[in-house]
């Protein structure tokens, strides 16, 4: 039955938050059903976020998949801990293999390094899940079985990621027909609310779901990564998988205000954001008003600050030239915030990377525990690298890495790359307060310092701060700004040397959010996504 209504929405959402003892919180609406589902059932948070996450991969491919990578930091209800589930290139990725290219590919074999969403899942499950670890994936499968109604956001960047696919590479679909064939089975992509069925997709998690991930990391999927990667262009052995393993972490942490925002240390970039907050600490940010161009000025300058250190330490742990924590300390800090001219918008050297996509989930049950779970494929549908028959699209983590020799993060064997995702937890007086994330590539460190400035240095509420026009700097000068602001804004920065331009609401990401109350949580959804916070 053809419906006779547009698809389009006019007018920017002034959703309610909700409110609840169990909150989900994800991009995807099924997705945060899914995730109820199991408090409903009797799991805790952690189990409602692996639910959400792994039907993500079925109802948000154009973000997420099996191949991806993933990081968490909870609260287990006496400690934050983090988990990094970034994978590691192959042994063989010798620099050389890259060294008559100018940039790293963004396409192929050559952008992959080992997923770790699936170990990511296997490991929260283990420490933490009541229920079984196959019970979770009952949603995710019967989508990929029976089919699910492409939501209106993702129907929109499933058609537009092709276009720009085909318009970008030559010969793109004869040299990923296995990705076509697999999401594009009708010869396009899958229209708003139309029927969408991956049957690959099913047999694969049934797969993980049987074995607890074993088939995944040293079983007969495993085997099959490697023999297709070995048989088209691949740089995979069984090696690579079997030694692959998450990483439980301390988070880095940063005090402003009178809360504690804690990131998961490189090699993410969650530190660009405690940099910019402790540059911002050093001024009287709650004099000015929140949406003054005097206000994004001292923002925007503090963020270039922090990427401009960001993008060029940031690295694998095992090849960090400096602790992270240097970076931290009010002394550098201090020096760093002298350096803004409040007169003038600066150069600070940085090079900020092109927008990507991710899924981002919260969770929090009852009974105390909060979950902050990001996973993504980073670059649209990752790599576009489809392993026939299994509905397994990988990454292009691999893209993360430098080309610049002697470089912290240049690329190498078995080595993590630079990563863009960061799922954040704030704290006060030593307890979870808010479980928080922002999705799409760089503008996440910069969605984090926004949501936070917003919120506890101008009191808003967290369902406002997420409704609230944003900005984002790109290269040099440049600025992007969201409408919402007023014109004044724009014509005081653009006095200020800041080369500003307004983009549309697909260049802000979009954020989940859960704030932890006396007796219960409000939960919030980024009107950017097709999300939606749910609770009970």
């Amino acid at each position: 039955m053809n419906t006779r209504f547009k698809w389009d929405f006019m007018y920017p959402s002034q959703r309610m938050p909700i409110l609840a003892r169990n909150i989900v919180s994800t991009s995807q609406p099924l997705a945060s059903q899914a995730g109820l589902q199991m408090i409903i059932k009797g799991g805790n948070a952690v189990d409602a976020a692996i639910a959400a996450a792994i039907t993500l991969t079925v109802v948000e491919p154009t973000s997420n998949g099996i191949g991806s990578d993933a990081f968490a930091i909870l609260w287990d209800g006496k400690e934050i801990i983090g988990l990094n589930a970034s994978g590691r290139s192959p042994e063989s990725w010798e620099p050389e293999i890259f060294s008559n290219l100018k940039e790293m590919p963004l396409f192929g074999w050559g952008s992959v390094t080992v997923p770790g969403a699936v170990s990511a899942w296997v490991e929260l499950s283990k420490r933490y899940g009541q229920l079984s670890f196959k019970e979770l994936f009952e949603p995710a499968i019967k989508y990929a079985e029976e089919g699910f109604l492409v939501s209106p956001i993702t129907a929109d960047l499933w058609q537009s990621q092709i276009f720009s696919y085909e318009n970008s590479y030559p010969q793109f679909k004869e040299n990923f027909l296995e990705f076509y064939n697999t999401f594009f089975q009708h010869g396009r992509a899958p229209k708003k609310a139309e029927l969408c069925k991956l049957p690959n997709h099913a047999k694969t998690l049934k797969e993980i779901a049987e074995t607890e991930g074993e088939s995944f990391y040293y079983g007969d999927l495993a085997k099959l990564i490697v023999e297709y990667a070995q048989n088209s262009g691949g740089y995979f052995t069984l090696e690579d998988f079997e030694n692959h393993k998450a990483t439980w972490e301390k988070s880095l942490t940063t005090k402003f205000k009178d809360v504690v925002l804690h990131e998961i240390p490189p090699n993410g970039q969650g530190i660009a954001v405690l940099i910019m907050l402790g540059i911002l600490e050093q001024f009287d940010l709650s004099s000015i008003e929140p949406d003054s161009p005097e206000s994004l000025h001292l923002q925007i300058e503090a963020m270039k600050l922090a990427f401009s250190d960001a993008y060029r330490y940031i690295s694998d742990q095992e090849s960090l030239e400096f602790d992270p924590e240097h970076f931290l300390k009010s002394r550098y800090l201090k020096h760093r915030a002298n350096m803004i001219n409040l007169k003038s918008a600066s150069l600070y050297e940085a090079s900020i990377p092109s927008k990507g996509d991710t899924v981002y989930l919260t969770t929090a049950d009852s009974d105390g525990m909060m979950v902050s779970f990001i996973q993504s494929n980073y670059r649209g549908f990752g790599s576009c690298v489809v392993v026939p028959n299994t509905g397994i699209s990988f990454q292009n983590r691999g893209n993360g890495f430098s080309l610049v020799e002697g470089h912290p993060n240049q690329v190498g064997p078995s080595k993590r790359p630079f990563h863009t995702i960061i799922p954040a937890i704030v704290t006060k007086k030593g307890r979870p307060l808010m479980s928080f994330g922002v999705m799409g590539g760089a503008m996440q460190p910069q969605g984090h310092a926004q949501l936070i400035t917003r919120i506890f240095e101008y009191g808003q509420n967290p369902q406002v701060a997420l409704d609230a026009p944003r900005w984002r700097i790109s290269e040099g000068l440049n600025v992007y700004l969201e409408p919402g602001f007023k014109d004044e804004v724009f014509t005081e920065l653009s006095y200020l040397n800041h080369q500003v331009s307004i983009k549309d609401y697909t260049n802000f990401g979009g954020g989940q959010l859960i704030y932890n109350l006396e007796n219960g949580y409000l939960g919030a959804s980024d009107w950017r996504k097709d999300g939606q916070a749910i609770g009970f």
